[in-house]
């Protein structure tokens, strides 16, 4: 005779997604043949659901997904509250035959009686894995072992200072993480031209090369991050130079620019207002007002919203400090360059 199959759920708003909630999963998956997650949103953090939800499906990529839209967001012990919770989880659950209720909280005994599934609490005591949510959001970066790599990094604010040579862009990447308390990213680009640069030129099998290993160690460092990372440049700027060098680019390198638009939260570009300072390696102030248009004309035609910074350090500095106090990650991006109306907004 053919067994019944096992049917598993649990809830919640994994804001943020924790171990504790991944030893809840892992437990359960031992115990059912399919499990639900079902995922509400929420007003304590920024991150989407979607996204919130993606986190889960990384880690656990054979659990079930149910988007709570429009459930109730009230939590607690009142009968009215319990009802409430138990209308719309068997609204939600209907048809699904949840045989088995995973939680390790309280609601565990109403919601798995609503149900008519077997009640399976998870480590309620917190003992196996002593960390909640509440913990890490008070703060991330003194937590972060409790959460699995992919999901700290989204809780990182990536930012890019842009600009041509000599606008001081290495300065402030570097400036900020100290005033951040942070790590930065250095241009990895510049340490590959001086390593294989032949009379101040690199070929266009070289420029492939330059984009992944920038974007390996800057995923390297994010663990370190305390609340953003500061990149002097990213594949973007790679891009415009090979364009510069040869009037194209590899696909290799054209399909990481186009990545870059959408992996940093916030694109800053340092200004020409500074003194030229000419090296050996650079081209002239002249060039240096050239290409500071490309890059301009090439984040404009990417649409991709930024801000330009100019005066000396300590005004860009806070002029950049402005921003972040303010900055959401998940904000839209246009919005954050429209709410600081004393930086540059180009778009």
């Amino acid at each position: 005779m053919q067994s019944t199959p096992k049917i598993g759920l649990t809830l919640g708003k994994y804001a943020p997604f924790h171990k504790g909630h991944e030893y809840l999963i892992e437990q359960a998956l031992q115990q059912v043949d399919t499990l639900y997650v079902m995922i509400y949103p929420t007003d304590v953090m920024s991150v989407p659901l979607k996204r919130r939800a993606a986190w889960i499906t990384v880690r656990f990529p054979q659990v079930r997904i149910i988007e709570a839209w429009g459930g109730p967001q009230s939590y607690g012990d009142t009968p009215a509250i319990k009802r409430e919770q138990e209308v719309y989880i068997l609204e939600k659950t209907a048809g699904l035959g949840i045989t088995h209720f995973f939680s390790s909280e309280f609601y565990g005994a109403h919601v798995s009686q609503a149900l008519g599934a077997h009640d399976v609490r998870i480590d309620e005591a917190r003992s196996v894995v002593p960390i909640s949510a509440t913990q890490i959001r008070q703060d991330p970066y003194a937590h972060r072992a409790w959460m699995s790599p992919h999901v700290y990094r989204d809780l990182i604010t990536k930012v890019c200072f842009m600009g041509a040579p000599s606008t001081g862009k290495s300065t402030l990447t570097q400036a900020m993480a100290a005033h951040c308390q942070t790590v930065f990213m250095p241009e990895y680009g510049a340490t590959y031209w001086f390593e294989h640069q032949v009379d101040r030129r690199l070929s266009l099998e070289q420029f492939e090369e330059i984009a992944p290993e920038h974007v390996r160690q800057e995923q390297a460092l994010l663990q370190d991050a305390r609340g953003y990372l500061f990149s002097d440049t990213c594949p973007i700027t790679t891009y415009v130079f090979a364009k510069d060098y040869h009037g194209t680019v590899g696909p290799q390198l054209d399909a990481y620019a186009s990545r870059a638009e959408k992996d940093y939260d916030l694109f800053v570009v340092c200004d020409t207002d500074i003194p030229y300072t000419d090296t050996w390696d650079r081209s002239g102030d002249q060039k240096r007002e050239w290409f500071q248009q490309q890059i301009l004309d090439d984040l404009h035609e990417r649409r991709v919203p930024y801000l330009v910074v100019n005066g000396d350090l300590d005004s860009r500095i806070a002029q950049v400090s402005a921003v972040l106090r303010q900055f959401e990650k998940f904000a839209k991006r246009s919005e954050t360059v429209r709410a600081s109306p004393e930086i540059i907004q180009r778009r």
